[in-house]
């Protein structure tokens, strides 16, 4: 088992394909990491293992991934006859009778799926603390948030559970959870993977699926194997000139880089999160890019203003049309959702049409900012968040109030919503930890349609600066 645990999925994939494995023995070892490791973690809410075994011993070998371990968050990625509970009390019972077109491209690439993974309710928080499953812990200090909404997908790969597990970003929520555990995490281009068959727009085109993973070359694999949309999709990427895991393989040339380390919207950035930004700025130096400090400019007071209606349409969205599918008002279901979600449902609900429409066609406005910006450089980096993983409790609208944990959510999330709202890819890469040992993420944001270029760099700080053989205290292994 402590073998495999330093494997990733390519690697495993390659055990299978040359005979020196089967399926079914990488799937049992990483379900005896699971139950070792994730009782003090709580990443995995629920357990797939006879579904999963099933997968594994009907996988093809030569499929991709050969029948690798998985898991998938319990959010959007469908699978037939396994619930979706978006971690809510409303939703705990829904079962959906098909798979997800991302989950059928899961199948296809040859994963066993034999889990779903811990979020915060309909993922609208940068933590993973539901009420319904109770905390993530982050393996690195199990007091401190995993992040979220993807935690428990970033606390399965941290402590060795999986190398590589499913997450969703409509925030941040793929990149949050990789800088506070310490891992790989790329949100793809607006359209590159779809929603369907269940979901185009998710609340202006903010919503992108994609994975955490331990190494950058899976990450590009498994965009490799899901990228694409469906027939009727509103947003789609163009394919692009050459395969992500190829592009992974190679260096780029050299690239020119803008830094920054100042929240674009005024808040606090704590001083760790800054450091972690020069040290990358450097080792980017080091490794022969041309570094530049420089930012766009934004309005950050109609910025946070515009924000905070917009975001609140993610859980006024999803109660409406949960309502509307059971024909109850959505003022009887959002009583039944938790505190935050309840603040966003109440300034949802008096949003108006109009309202929402002005105010998105002023993010449109935002992302030609940014992308114009980015005319000029090839990446933007900056740190992935305003601070390090935070205590547990620091976004309880029980304790602090909706309108504080809006203002924390803000804060938090000063660098991650930029990419989301101008539909660019952006990663978070684990190049430095604190002195006490917490891992803070970088983030690097570049222009539409070029993941490539991402993966060569993220390729190239990872052989530069390791960071596989980095282990948290709690982790399968040890």
């Amino acid at each position: 088992m402590d073998e495999l645990t330093e494997l990733d999925l390519t690697a495993q994939a390659a055990l299978v394909k040359a005979g020196q494995v089967v399926a079914e023995e990488l799937l049992e070892a990483a379900i005896r990491r699971a139950e070792k490791t994730n009782p003090q973690v709580n990443a995995i809410i629920r357990p797939l293992h006879d579904e999963a075994r099933r997968e594994a011993r009907a996988a093809n070998k030569d499929s991709v991934f050969s029948g690798a371990p998985f898991l998938v968050k319990d959010l959007y990625c469908h699978m037939a006859g396994v619930p979706t509970t978006g971690a809510s009390e409303i939703t705990k019972d829904f079962v959906p009778d098909h798979d997800s077109q991302l989950m059928r491209r899961y199948r296809k690439a040859g994963l066993s799926t034999f889990g779903k993974t811990n979020l915060c309710e309909f993922g609208t928080l940068g933590t993973t603390e539901p009420k319904l499953f109770g905390p993530t812990r982050n393996p690195w200090d199990t007091s401190r948030s995993s992040g979220g909404s993807s935690g428990g997908a970033g606390a399965a790969v941290a402590a060795g559970i999986v190398p590589a597990a499913h997450g969703g970003d409509g925030a941040g929520s793929i990149r949050i959870p990789a800088s506070c555990c310490g891992v790989f995490g790329l949100k793809p281009s607006r359209g590159r993977i779809t929603l369907g068959p269940d979901l185009g727009d998710s609340t202006g085109g903010i919503v992108n699926e994609h994975v955490l993973s331990m190494t950058v070359r899976d990450s590009a694999a498994l965009l490799d194997a899901t990228r694409g949309a469906m027939a009727g999709d509103p947003y789609t990427a163009p394919p692009p000139e050459r395969g992500y895991a190829e592009a992974a393989k190679s260096r780029p040339g050299r690239l020119r880089i803008a830094f920054s380390t100042t929240s674009l919207l005024g808040t606090h950035v704590d001083p760790e999160c800054v450091n972690a930004t020069f040290e990358t700025a450097k080792l980017c130096e080091s490794l022969g890019h041309e570094v530049v400090e420089a930012s766009p400019q934004l309005d950050a007071e109609t910025y946070r203003t515009y924000y905070k209606r917009f975001w609140a349409m993610t859980a006024t969205r999803a109660i409406t049309a949960l309502a509307r599918s059971r024909n109850v008002t959505p003022e009887s279901l959002a009583s039944g959702v938790e505190p935050f979600n309840k603040y966003l449902y109440g300034v949802g609900a008096g949003v108006t049409a109009a309202d929402y429409l002005v105010d998105l066609n002023w993010f449109h406005g935002v992302g030609r900012i940014i992308a114009t910006f980015l005319g000029d450089f090839d990446l933007w980096l900056t740190p992935t968040l305003g601070s390090p993983p935070p205590l547990l409790g620091h976004f309880d609208a029980d304790i602090h109030g909706g309108e504080e944990v809006m203002e924390r959510f803000l804060q938090f999330l000063a660098f991650t919503t930029f990419a989301n709202m101008a539909g660019l890819p952006s990663m978070s890469v684990p190049v430095y930890w604190t002195s006490s040992g917490l891992p803070i993420g970088t983030q690097f944001t570049g222009r539409f349609n070029d993941e490539g270029t991402l993966f060569q760099l993220a390729a190239q700080l990872e052989e530069a600066r390791p960071w596989t053989g980095r282990r948290p205290p709690v982790h399968a292994a040890a």
